[in-house]
């Protein structure tokens, strides 16, 4: 099957390979123009305009956009129409808000186009072990495409599925990684104790390499954080900032709106906007505080 790509970043990038390893025709754009020139060398088709992407495949055409979430989409779609006809399916593979996905298949279905929302998951890893895929939108338009999903899935049958009408891709995936939030907070609190209790002398990595095997809180995370103990176990050279990318803080809004209790969740996403505070100003405040009413020592700088 033929598949356009628009954005060749690691993700992006990496999907386009796996398709092609895997006998799909792939035509990506980027504007960056060694990463459409990688996948020329590689044996894919990089081209420099969103015209001649068109062009080079047949109608109905699938064009996967993995670009920021917003006007980026926005853009890349209204660029594309002119070169697009009625059939044709817009694939957004980002982590677009799913509010902003149900606007645009709103918006596309009377002009005769298609389109599908696609929570993906699986980062630079999926090449290798392929991606998990959280699809919303017409179950016809689905299933058209199913070859790809099947490819670019861990398992033909796994992995990857319709998880409701426009919007449901990105729902979902804006709840997974809301989880994800918590998981990796969770992680991060547990290691911090055990590492405090410095009369144990407990070897992190060893720990991590336990857990890895038999235990309930085994997972890929837990992988990926043994992994990275076992080549810098101080986490030496690194800054205590973490960003977001949106969805969780996705997670908590709808939440609300929903009447759902989430604490682990939104205090996860609490934490990370925490890290990023240079000389926290309400810790300040906590120890003027506790100094005015309980006499209790200040820290100066």
């Amino acid at each position: 099957m033929e598949l356009g790509i628009i954005g060749l970043g690691k993700m992006g990038g990496n999907m386009a390979e796996r398709l092609r390893l895997a006998g799909h025709k792939v035509v990506g754009f980027d504007f960056n123009k060694d990463a459409t020139a990688k996948l020329t060398t590689d044996g894919g088709l990089g081209v420099n305009s969103l015209e001649e992407l068109c062009k080079n495949l047949q109608a109905p055409r699938a064009i996967w956009i993995m670009v920021p979430d917003g006007k980026p989409v926005d853009d890349t779609i209204a660029g594309l129409k002119p070169f697009m006809q009625k059939g044709d399916i817009f694939i957004d593979g980002g982590n677009s808000n799913y509010k902003e996905s149900q606007r645009r298949y709103a918006e596309l279905k009377p002009e005769g186009f298609n389109f599908v929302d696609v929570g993906t998951s699986g980062g630079v890893w999926g090449l290798k072990e392929g991606y998990s895929m959280m699809i919303g939108g017409d179950e016809d338009v689905i299933e058209s495409l199913r070859p790809i999903f099947e490819t670019l899935a861990p398992g033909k049958d796994e992995g990857w599925g319709r998880t409701g009408p426009s919007g449901a891709g990105h729902f979902v995936k804006m709840v997974h990684n809301g989880i994800e939030y918590g998981m990796m907070q969770s992680y991060a609190e547990g290691f911090s104790i055990m590492k405090a209790k410095t009369p144990l002398a407990l070897n992190l990595p060893q720990i991590a390499k336990i857990w890895q095997k038999g235990s309930v809180v085994r997972s890929w995370l837990l992988d990926l954080t043994a992994e990275a103990l076992e080549h810098n176990p101080e986490l030496d050279g690194l800054q205590a900032y973490v960003t977001d990318s949106g969805e969780g803080r996705w997670t908590v809004f709808e939440a609300i709106d929903l009447n759902v209790s989430a604490p682990i969740i939104t205090e996860s996403l609490i934490r990370r906007l925490r890290s990023r505070e240079d000389n926290n100003y309400t810790d300040r405040m906590l120890s003027v505080m506790r100094n005015a009413f309980g006499g209790h020592s200040m820290k100066k700088k």
